[in-house]
């Protein structure tokens, strides 16, 4: 029985229990309860890791932090062990990791082990991303995924995911255990939150020509740097958009369709958004590559669909 307030649950409702409501395989089931266990051990990294630098770099030159290898280790183990996953993609390894080999039943995943990791140390909210997909094959279109998720670590710790059948956020209780906290999220057909990435100086036309028009509007901006936290700011309150665009000097952009972008745009679409790369849904672009990056607007249709019109007239 609802709240009087839309989306939220009177009585508490378990992760695994809601999922076999969505009649989805037990495969599944499975393998999304194991992604919430090892976010369980993931957050006491966070909450009590070091945060020195681990003397090593990801496969794109980026510093890694201890806590990006520990989380990365953390999850990994957890899929390996899991019995449903075939191939394992991770931002911080630079090839897939086949888990085992082809079978019916059998999943892979790509995911961003701690997004935001830089933010740990000035104590901001940072998260782990993840895309599910059914078989072997990664590289292939994000409309493909059979589920996508991300858990947030801030004040709370939440996790939200879509099986192709509404959004859902579940909170973690004291007994750290995920209970829904609200059900069926959509987003409103525009918003007045903008959460603009890189740097201005570095925009093309039509992307400035987008936040003036925002900004004359009234929009608000909110960005924190952290990507889990941005999307899920626009999400909950079902209003706004995310854009990291291409730069002067970086015409794809930062963020990668594999690790990060592909799990956002399936949740932002399923909740009734959308996601673009100014010119096509992200969820239609095939990958090539682990490290293909692409340009993102993504939130509420009428916002993406005006950042659209702007890079098109430029």
């Amino acid at each position: 029985m609802p709240f009087s307030e839309p989306g939220k649950t009177k009585f508490q409702v378990d992760l695994r229990r809601h999922l076999r409501e969505q009649q989805i395989g037990d495969n599944l089931v499975h393998l999304i309860c194991e992604i919430a266990e090892a976010s369980k051990y993931v957050i006491n990294a966070v909450r009590t890791g070091d945060l020195g630098v681990a003397g090593t770099s990801n496969l794109y030159g980026e510093e890694q932090l201890a806590l990006d290898v520990l989380s990365d280790r953390i999850m990994r183990k957890r899929l390996i062990h899991s019995g449903v996953v075939c191939n394992i993609a991770s931002e911080e390894m630079d090839e897939i990791f086949q888990a085992q080999a082809d079978a019916a039943g059998l999943y892979s995943v790509a995911y961003d082990p701690l997004d935001g990791s830089s933010l740990v140390d000035v104590n901001l909210a940072v998260g782990t991303i993840v895309s599910i997909y059914e078989g072997c094959n990664l590289l292939q279109k994000g409309r493909n995924q059979v589920a996508a998720m991300y858990i947030l670590y801030g004040p709370r710790v939440s996790l939200v995911y879509s099986v192709g059948k509404g959004v859902h956020e579940f909170t973690m209780n004291h007994l750290m255990e995920y209970t829904l906290t609200r059900e069926n999220i959509t987003m409103n057909s525009e918003g007045n939150i903008y959460s603009p990435g890189g740097l201005r100086n570095k925009y093309n036309a039509g992307d400035e020509k987008f936040v003036r028009y925002l900004e004359d509007r009234g929009a608000k901006l909110r960005y924190s740097g952290g990507f889990v936290p941005d999307i899920n700011q626009v999400l909950m309150k079902g209003k706004g958009i995310f854009m990291y665009p291409a730069l002067n000097g970086s015409p794809n952009g930062k963020l990668r369709i594999l690790f990060e972008l592909n799990a956002m745009a399936y949740l932002v679409e399923h909740a009734g958004g959308a996601a673009t790369n100014g010119r096509q849904p992200l969820l239609d672009i095939e990958p090539v590559s682990l490290d293909q990056r692409a340009p993102v607007y993504i939130g509420c249709k009428n916002d993406v669909k005006k950042a659209m019109e702007f890079l098109a007239e430029a």
